[in-house]
């Protein structure tokens, strides 16, 4: 799997990852989520997304089975809720999560979205000194459009924002206007999440270019979708036929012409 420097930080993370909404849900289930997991670690899928929100916990408890004597390896992101994003909220939702990770530290902790329930000063204050504490590594934002990233940027401090995760997928491009220009100026890396949502990467046109490059719809979606080099994507997969898609996903590259026709039919 293809790395690139994760915006300003300039730390290699692998540009197609893993996420892993609806894992940890079921018991019955994790084994085989944590196989899944595993299998892309195994295959170079090592920028892990996840939340305390996802199962309530579940979803956590599931990568830090997965990660076990990997965690060097691994490029770990999870998300506070907002509800929880006091001062002191922040601090305790970070220590709950650092244990269902079963890690001493997370390498990006992001506020899940924007809210007026906590004002931005306080969970950005409590994200700075997790970093100091050495708890985390990086800090960044999910769901955010400009004049919120402004609000977060101007409440920090020592610190600056890593990341924006954002909703990115080929029938919904509204972060190319003014977000991603944004983060590109701002050296704020952008991780698209539910990249394959709304059936997309079956278009015809999808289609044509997968056969003439050998391989599935869903590479030709997620290689488009990583075009730039702010952009990164973290596909949810269970089955490990996808799995293997989607680490081969950067194995080929888009000719011009191939980008403009994805960009024309969506």
């Amino acid at each position: 799997m293809i790395t690139r420097p994760f915006g300003w930080t300039g730390v290699p993370v692998a540009v197609v990852g893993q996420g892993t909404w609806r894992m940890g849900e079921r018991r019955a289930a994790e084994a085989d989520e944590v196989a899944a997991l595993r299998l892309g670690i195994k295959l170079g899928l090592t920028h892990i997304d996840t939340a305390e929100m996802y199962g309530d916990g579940g979803a956590e408890r599931v990568v830090g089975r997965a990660i076990a004597r990997r965690r060097a390896r691994v490029f770990v992101t999870t998300k506070v809720l907002p509800q929880n994003a006091s001062y002191a909220g922040t601090l305790r939702a970070c220590r709950r999560s650092l244990e269902r990770l079963r890690t001493d530290y997370i390498d990006l902790y992001l506020l899940h979205w924007w809210s007026e329930r906590h004002p931005i000063g306080e969970t950005t204050e409590a994200m700075e000194e997790l970093v100091r504490r050495g708890l985390v590594r990086f800090i960044g934002v999910s769901n955010f459009d400009v004049p919120q990233l402004e609000a977060a940027r101007a409440a920090l401090g020592r610190e600056r924002l890593a990341c924006n995760q954002v909703l990115y997928h080929l029938r919904d491009r509204e972060i190319e206007r003014e977000v991603l220009p944004y983060c590109v100026r701002h050296g704020i890396a952008v991780v698209g999440y539910t990249p394959l949502a709304r059936g997309g990467f079956l278009l015809v046109v999808v289609a044509e270019i997968a056969r003439r490059h050998h391989r599935t719809p869903r590479q030709v979606a997620l290689n488009f979708l990583t075009r730039r080099p702010a952009l990164f994507t973290i596909p949810k997969a269970s089955r490990p036929e996808h799995i293997r898609e989607n680490a081969a996903a950067l194995d080929f590259t888009l000719t011009r012409a191939e980008l403009a026709r994805i960009n024309a039919a969506f």
